[in-house]
């Protein structure tokens, strides 16, 4: 597998990703506009492309104006290879390079997303919207999660 910067290229199997998933299901993906994820990508953070044989497997998009991570998806059939984590420590470790203290995100009740993120030392900081959950990361609880991971 290999990881690198998404390009304004990706877009579209990113959002084919983003619009495949099971859980955190966009309620109309019109909402999510090719536009929006070129801005994220290429002005208001970064993101981050898995590759495997070729074809994206997984996403992710660190927001630098919000302070939030605005994308962590993998592609269905392709969970339980470590695409996620990998994803998650790279986009992490380049946030807290800029000097940010925290950042945030929301996630799905009862889903696959909040148990992963439990289990990769998010902070759970109550209810998001009708039936999310939003959770913290600060940088000094990354340092001590990042010296864990091989």
């Amino acid at each position: 597998m290999v990881f690198r910067h998404a390009e304004t290229s990706d877009v579209k199997n990113m959002q084919l990703i983003r619009n495949a998933v099971r859980e955190n299901v966009l309620s109309d993906p019109a909402l999510v506009p090719d536009a929006d994820v070129e801005k994220y990508i290429n002005h208001r953070g970064k993101g981050w492309v898995c590759l495997d044989l070729g074809i994206i497997a997984g996403f992710c998009i660190a927001d630098l104006v919000n302070d939030n991570i605005w994308a962590l998806f993998v592609l269905p059939g392709m969970e339980g290879k470590g695409i996620g984590r990998k994803l998650q420590t790279i986009m992490l470790d380049w946030y807290f390079n800029h000097d940010k203290s925290t950042v945030w995100l929301s996630t799905e009740k009862d889903s696959r997303a909040e148990r992963f993120y439990r289990l990769t030392g998010w902070k759970e900081a109550g209810p998001y919207g009708k039936n999310e959950i939003k959770f913290t990361m600060s940088k000094e609880n990354w340092q001590k999660i990042r010296a864990t991971l091989k």
